[in-house]
């Protein structure tokens, strides 16, 4: 188990390491001057070039990303150029509303996919296995942007239960959860869909093993035998798709976001690509980067502790 943890933080820091080196050169090879950008095109030239050595735009590339990835480590993502204050401070500002944002997806997917996907799986072959399978295959069809723009039009404007756009803040209490309802939704339910579909397979192929057919030789009955033997064991497979739609959410949050008008890391990002701010950009996407790989690390624990085969496995 040591082993396979050293081998997973190895992975951890070389992904990071090669997801860092790919944003700076992006970042790198984009056209524009970012002194240029913050002064004006009527700035003087000394002075533009006072403010490029300032930044330290005048260094090599290699000492740039150097300089660049120990201030990350450092937590300074520097400035940026559109509001002028440090980039961590935005990323602390709007990160209270994203990582909620896609946690509550994540959790509305979970409790509407999981058991959609066992229930189908139980009623194979009949009508609710039918039903439940083409409506996922709807709602995966669906972009979240066009399924966001259609919830909004029905429960903000025709029946104005809900609000369309905007974020009150933390403080203000039941209001705050009322904006965050159809976000969450336009978010969740394409996950919850494909979670579904995935779970259906994986308690299907379940129930052909020898043991799920050594069970019911025993006479237990089909439901017994999904709850007891079944379901512990699909569940593994579904734990990675479960880590992989985390990324996904985090991803949604940037469309989302700008669709409802939410104050998070997503609307940040896209206005900082309009406005061309690349610290914000760069230190937005080094933030998710991160996220992803973090949460990937800890589904792969939780795989690993969950099937008893891969236990003894260096």
């Amino acid at each position: 188990m040591s082993l396979f943890l050293l081998r997973r933080v190895i992975g951890l820091v070389v992904t990071l390491a090669v997801a860092s080196g790919i944003v700076f050169a992006l970042m790198t090879v984009l056209p524009g001057d970012p002194a240029e950008l913050m002064l004006g095109t009527d700035a003087r030239a000394d002075t533009l070039q006072a403010l490029r050595h300032e930044m330290g735009l005048d260094r090599p590339l290699l000492a740039q990303y150097i300089g660049w990835v120990f201030g990350m480590m450092q937590g300074d993502f520097g400035v940026s150029h559109t509001y002028h204050v440090p980039v961590a401070n935005l990323i602390v500002e709007r990160l209270p509303l994203s990582l909620p944002l896609a946690f509550l997806s994540l959790g509305m997917a979970l409790l509407l996919g999981i058991p959609g996907g066992v229930l189908a799986a139980s009623q194979e072959g009949r009508f609710l296995d039918h039903y439940i399978r083409f409506k996922t295959q709807v709602l995966l069809a669906l972009p979240n942007f066009w399924l966001a723009m259609l919830l909004v039009f029905v429960f903000a404007i025709l029946w104005h239960g809900l609000p369309a756009g905007g974020f009150p803040g933390w403080g203000g209490g039941f209001a705050a959860v009322r904006a965050l309802i159809l976000p969450t939704v336009a978010l969740a339910l394409p996950q919850a869909a494909l979670l579904a579909r995935v779970m259906r397979q994986a308690v299907l192929e379940t129930l052909e093993d020898t043991y799920v057919v050594a069970a019911r030789a025993r006479g237990l009955s089909r439901t017994a035998v999904l709850i007891r033997h079944a379901l512990p064991n699909a569940f593994i497979p579904v734990l990675s798709i479960i880590g992989l739609q985390f990324s996904f959410l985090l991803a949604g949050t940037i469309i989302i976001e700008n669709v409802f008008y939410l104050p998070g890391l997503g609307r940040l990002m896209l206005q900082a690509v309009n406005q061309r701010d690349l610290p914000v950009v760069t230190g937005i996407a080094m933030v998710l980067i991160a996220s992803v790989i973090t949460v990937s690390f800890v589904v792969d624990g939780l795989t690993r502790l969950m099937d008893p085969r891969l236990r003894g496995r260096p």
